[in-house]
């Protein structure tokens, strides 16, 4: 299944009544809680998840956003409607940061049929398709987690991939060259890794550019289907943009969920700076 829908093609299939599961997922790392932009508008029928509560388990030295529990995944997906069979199209303000990590998620835990909306509420609205305040209590799904079915890494695997593969860093520059860290204690990268900012992976209206692009964008890191790839961030979140961006290009990514939050955890983990 294409990762990504555009809006038309998803307009198409809530007016067919198909069997599709919304999840608004719009979540800002500074700023007010996502439920206040859901309860302001939301496209009809969906269901509002909450990042932080839902799609990551408590912060702690695994990370800021570390994998949730599979019985707690389950459960939050249950909840939010979804079952073995039904289509997941999920859903942030624009960029689908916060939306790609909940696909991700998805695919993880052994769900398929998962797509983001490109461009997300904001290509809904600029599009002229209605918009709903009703807050919809989702009928309870039958979703199983079935966890390890993308591949992962922890601080070991990511320190051995910035030497034997490429292992691209999803942070903006300044916080990748150690010039400003606004989140975790220590500012820096990992030795070896190279910076690819997720902002790189959309056009100005928030959408994914066109593979052929992409695929030149990660060449140019170094970053082809012929070696091992990962990608890591702040804490796990960017970084499932990147391999999302990297899955439309072609290229199989690994993620290092704890990223830079759970390296840093550990005094022992080396940190680099500067350009790399």
């Amino acid at each position: 299944m294409h990762p990504l829908i555009e809006v038309p093609a998803l307009d198409r299939l809530l007016r067919r009544q198909a069997n599709v599961v919304l999840l608004d997922v719009r979540w800002h790392l500074a700023g007010p809680p996502g439920i206040e932009s859901y309860r302001r508008g939301h496209l009809p029928g969906a269901v509002f998840l909450d990042l932080d509560r839902d799609v990551a388990g408590p912060p702690g030295p695994g990370g800021r956003h570390p994998l949730p529990g599979p019985a707690d995944f389950e459960a939050a997906m249950r909840r939010a409607g979804v079952s073995a069979d039904s289509l997941v199209v999920v859903y942030d303000d624009a960029d689908s940061t916060a939306a790609a990590r909940v696909w991700w998620s998805l695919r993880y835990f052994g769900h398929e049929q998962v797509r983001v909306l490109d461009g997300g509420y904001r290509a809904w609205t600029e599009a002229g398709h209605p918009v709903s305040t009703d807050e919809p209590e989702a009928k309870p799904g039958d979703f199983v987690a079935d966890p390890g079915r993308l591949p992962v890494l922890d601080a070991e695997g990511a320190a051995e991939l910035a030497g034997a593969g490429v292992l691209l860093d999803a942070r903006a520059a300044e916080r990748y060259r150690g010039e400003q860290e606004p989140v975790d204690p220590v500012a820096g990268h990992i030795p070896g890794a190279r910076n690819a900012p997720t902002s790189g992976n959309v056009g100005v209206d928030g959408r994914f550019l066109p593979p052929g692009l992409l695929r030149e964008r990660f060449a140019q890191l170094g970053a082809t289907d012929a070696l091992d790839v990962g990608a890591y961030c702040g804490s796990g979140v960017t970084a499932a943009h990147e391999i999302l961006a990297l899955h439309l290009a072609g290229i199989p990514a690994a993620l290092y969920v704890g990223s830079w939050s759970n390296w840093v955890a550990d005094p022992g983990n080396p940190v680099a700076t500067g350009d790399g």
